[in-house]
């Protein structure tokens, strides 16, 4: 979905120190840069300047109520922006760099614009595997806020082409480091004197530690909106075939117009899910279907992003 009235003339440069270079000048003076990370493309800015977080929130369309994830290069970064506990810095040092997103208290002194976390009390905060998202942090030299690279509530981008088609001319600059990994977005884990919370769940299921599921009921993390990873056409879950005017997502042995995962495998479907459903809000069907995804491991995390996308609007 391009923006009605261009702001930028979007450029997308392939990943490389050029890139890396022109990206950190534009988070420096405050502009917002997609960057691949293992997860999916997301949308960076300096998360210590509430000017350059705005921008996020103008160029997706995002509720400001709905906090960000700031992404670290390490450990040590992080604590200076968040409280760990021995729990969470268990965490940290067993699957950072990596998917998983930690939500802590918040530093009172710390340096994050109060943006950021949308008002809360805590912030969701990882420190990513990919190297153009370490590159562009170390270039950059802050902890960058960044979102999916997309409008809010849209299908979540794994490529490059799936940036421009949703925020063209609404962003400077796309880092193309062709597909992304995981394919979906980080696990996100509450961390608190209770033990740990399932806030979202992603490619990360076994973290060690007993995991209770689901929030609160509000809003403490980035992905928990009923609606969202939404396309444009009306989808319908569970389907074993097609109706007449959809375009059937398969798995296994529903083969589909097209496929998550002919072989069943939940690693190729998570990594091909949001491809999938941009192929299908492209085709030339009003209404979209997609075959059952058995449950449990990252099968958990595929049916969450599908029923979020499936939900009214």
């Amino acid at each position: 979905m391009s923006a009605p009235n261009p702001v930028y003339a979007t450029e997308i440069r392939r990943y490389g120190t050029a890139a890396i270079e022109a990206g950190a000048r534009l988070i420096r003076e405050g502009q917002p840069v997609a960057v691949p990370t293992e997860t999916v493309y997301g949308l960076a800015a300096d998360a210590t300047s509430g000017e350059a977080v705005a921008r996020i929130y103008e160029a997706k369309g995002r509720p400001s109520f709905n906090p960000l994830i700031v992404h670290v290069l390490t450990l040590a970064d992080a604590e200076r922006i968040a409280e760990f506990d021995e729990t969470a810095r268990a965490l940290a040092t067993r699957f950072w760099p990596g998917p998983l997103t930690l939500v802590l208290p918040l530093k009172s002194d710390g340096p994050i614009a109060s943006i950021v976390t949308a008002g809360l009390s805590t912030i969701a905060i990882r420190s990513p595997a990919h190297p153009a998202m370490r590159d562009l942090l170390e270039a950059a030299g802050r902890p960058l806020a960044a979102p999916s690279a997309n409008a809010s509530g849209r299908i979540s981008p794994t490529r490059a082409e799936h940036v421009a088609a949703s925020l063209g001319g609404r962003i400077p600059l796309i880092i193309d480091a062709g597909p992304t990994a995981h394919g979906l977005e980080s696990t996100i884990v509450a961390v608190a004197g209770d033990g740990l919370r399932l806030l979202r769940p992603g490619p990360l299921s076994d973290l060690g530690f007993p995991l209770a599921p689901g929030g609160t009921g509000a809003i403490e993390a980035p992905g928990q909106m009923a609606s969202h990873y939404a396309p444009l056409k009306p989808l319908r879950l569970g389907a074993t075939e097609a109706g007449p005017d959809e375009w059937l997502i398969g798995f296994g042995a529903i083969g589909g117009d097209s496929n998550l995962s002919p072989t069943g495998d939940l690693v190729e479907a998570a990594a091909t899910l949001f491809d999938r459903l941009h192929e299908a809000e492209a085709a030339d069907r009003p209404a979209i279907a997609v075959a059952p995804v058995p449950e449990g491991g990252l099968g958990t995390a595929i049916n969450d992003r599908l029923r979020r996308a499936a939900a009214p609007r």
